[in-house]
């Protein structure tokens, strides 16, 4: 007698159900890798704001301690010393004026230990923009998502929801 041979494998039934389980599993897990990503650029964003505020509050409280009353030229004692102010004691770039958005990438960089890049042209982490007393630094990788200088006051904001 001829023994029958069983084939092994997996029936259509079982294939669907593992197919139908997947899509189960890819529609669940899909949303909270997005998520994740959200979440990632906004903690960066709210990490520069960090950085940019300290840096800024730092810089005013070396020129309170170096006891000028006006505009300071390479505020020694900060950083580099290369960072300049205003007659407000706040930051206004590295050449004396502010002018464009190139003073504006100067702040940024002055200000902050380790920051991250900064350029008037797009393909860095932010792109700097210029306009009136204000710095704009747009976040490359979500471009909602916003950081300003008040050059006059010192104030940081932002736009990061």
């Amino acid at each position: 007698m001829q023994k029958r041979q069983r084939q092994a494998g997996f029936t259509l039934v079982e294939l669907m159900v593992v197919i139908i389980i997947l899509g189960i599993l890819s529609a669940v897990a899909l949303p909270k890798f997005m998520d994740v990503t959200t979440k990632a650029n906004k903690s960066a964003v709210d990490g520069a704001v960090g950085g940019l505020g300290a840096g800024s509050a730092l810089l005013h409280a070396q020129w309170v301690a170096n006891g000028p009353t006006a505009a300071q030229a390479n505020v020694a004692g900060f950083g580099a010393s290369d960072v300049d102010t205003n007659a407000a004691g706040w930051a206004i770039g590295t050449d004396g004026t502010l002018n464009d958005a190139a003073d504006c990438v100067d702040i940024w960089n002055g200000l902050m230990q380790n920051p991250p890049t900064v350029s008037t042209a797009v393909g860095s982490d932010y792109q700097a923009t210029f306009a009136g007393t204000t710095c704009t630094y747009t976040y490359q990788a979500d471009t909602a998502r916003i950081i300003t200088y008040n050059t006059a006051d010192g104030a940081v904001g932002k736009t990061n929801n």
